[in-house]
């Protein structure tokens, strides 16, 4: 009796893991796959006995297996891209004694034929889709959307759906982060999910105006207001927003005398051009950005303290990339694909100890930094992986300093390595004012940065 229920509880096992129509994945607490169907092997392209012990993220496109390890909640029938195709996933955790110490997870492949029909309507929606939004970004200027963040570890997951709550509102949002972090494209994504996404976003980098063009730049001018001005005068930033929103990037860098204006304009809704009398009404929502401190300013002087409050009504900040290593893989994967198909070249993967190097790394730069190793390795590279030997030189140093010996050379490399890069961190790349900092002369300094791929 014992064995005819053992039996058929195999056999009931088997027709629902092997002959069903679904694939099914299992892992163990740490993303190890642990368990493979026939079906999702075949589909997949792989072979059961080299999948099993890997990591998920390395063996299934897109999967968020691992993310679902960490915040517990389970995600039923969420469209996923796999192999190209949009495929229905299941994703459920799996708790012993109040401890999650697994996930399982099941995607619909019923009938082939049905499903490629369905695929392909799927494919015709999005592209249609994709097809609006690139008229809607020539329309009013915000090219990115939430959907272009790659990345969905606990702290940016965090960021997203902060920014999901406060984008439907005309609230004033203060993005900080250091460089590199991607500060623009939530400022764009801001501007998509807001009630003003088919109003005009615009734009101002107020690091890269010069302070005397500055005002004209925002305010914009009457015809003859100053020598060289245009006879029909210019519209300002602020007028050019109208409706829509105004992205005031590296707000910190902004003069104090410009700060002023800034601040009526927010107050009084109304903007006046330079050579006029009257005033323009405004309908403008703000989104700023920096990488400095601005209470750090505020003690210096150098920003005020009136301005700070109205544009920190909700301050978002964005994490740098050493704080969420977890998204390092699948980011460097994307950046990998998408600047590859850019190059025309052939690259598919990276080395098992590069990404794990990568994992590691500290990234001052971080996404910006991230993107540029990737690209220069592209173009470096020989063959189909990235390898050690196509990464810029100061990484390989390092690299060999983790994994090799620690010999007094290695160390004093290492130790400068570093010291350059926190120097060229904290003045935003400029190589004289790094010098200065770390009290060398500059052709040494420039011979250093040289040597290390700085």
């Amino acid at each position: 009796m014992l064995s005819t229920i053992k039996h058929n509880k195999e056999a009931i096992i088997e027709t629902v893991f092997e002959k069903s129509h679904f694939c099914f994945v299992a892992v163990d607490e740490n993303g190890i796959v642990t368990f493979l169907n026939n079906n999702y092997c075949r589909f997949l392209e792989v072979v059961k006995e080299e999948a099993i012990g890997e990591h998920v993220t390395d063996i299934i496109e897109n999967t968020r297996m691992h993310i679902v390890l960490k915040t517990g909640e389970e995600e039923i029938a969420d469209l996923q891209y796999i192999r190209g195709n949009h495929m229905i996933a299941n994703r459920i955790p799996v708790f012993s004694g109040g401890k999650i110490v697994g996930a399982v997870g099941t995607v619909l492949y019923r009938d082939t034929k049905e499903w490629m029909k369905m695929n392909t309507h799927i494919k015709n929606l999005l592209l249609e889709l994709e097809n609006y939004r690139k008229q809607l970004r020539k329309q009013t200027g915000a090219s990115y959307s939430l959907h272009d963040i790659v990345g969905s570890s606990v702290k940016l997951n965090g960021v997203k759906e902060k920014i999901i709550k406060t984008s439907s509102g005309d609230v004033s949002i203060l993005l900080e982060g250091e460089s590199g972090t991607g500060k623009e494209l939530f400022a764009h994504s801001i501007h998509q999910l807001s009630e003003r996404h088919n109003k005009p976003f615009v734009k101002v980098n107020c690091a890269a105006i010069p302070e005397h063009l500055l005002e004209s730049e925002l305010f914009g001018y009457e015809g003859g207001a100053f020598t060289g001005a245009k006879r029909e005068g210019k519209m300002g930033k602020f007028e050019m927003a109208e409706g829509g929103t105004l992205f005031l990037d590296e707000i910190a860098d902004m003069p104090l005398n410009a700060q002023v204006k800034i601040l009526r304009v927010l107050q009084e809704r109304e903007v006046e051009r330079l050579g006029s009398e009257e005033t323009r009404e405004i309908d403008v929502r703000i989104v700023t950005a920096t990488n400095q401190s601005l209470e750090k300013l505020i003690e210096q002087e150098r920003f005020r303290k009136d301005l700070y409050y109205r544009i920190n009504v909700v301050r978002i900040t964005i994490p740098p990339l050493r704080e969420r290593p977890e998204d390092t893989r699948v980011l460097a994967k994307y950046l990998l694909r998408h600047i590859s198909n850019r190059a025309g070249r052939r690259v598919i993967d990276f080395e098992k100890d590069v990404l794990d190097f990568f994992l590691h790394y500290g990234w001052p730069g971080n996404v910006r930094e991230l993107e540029n190793v990737v690209e220069s390795a592209v173009h470096l590279t020989n063959s189909e992986m990235i390898t050690k030997a196509d990464l810029p030189d100061h990484m390989q140093h390092e690299m060999a300093f983790n994994h090799n010996s620690k010999s007094l050379k290695d160390i004093l490399e290492k130790t400068e390595i570093e010291a350059i890069g926190n120097a060229l961190k904290q003045v935003d790349g400029d190589k004289i004012k790094a010098a200065k900092l770390l009290g060398i002369g500059k052709s040494s300094f420039y011979e250093k940065a040289k040597k290390y791929g700085f």
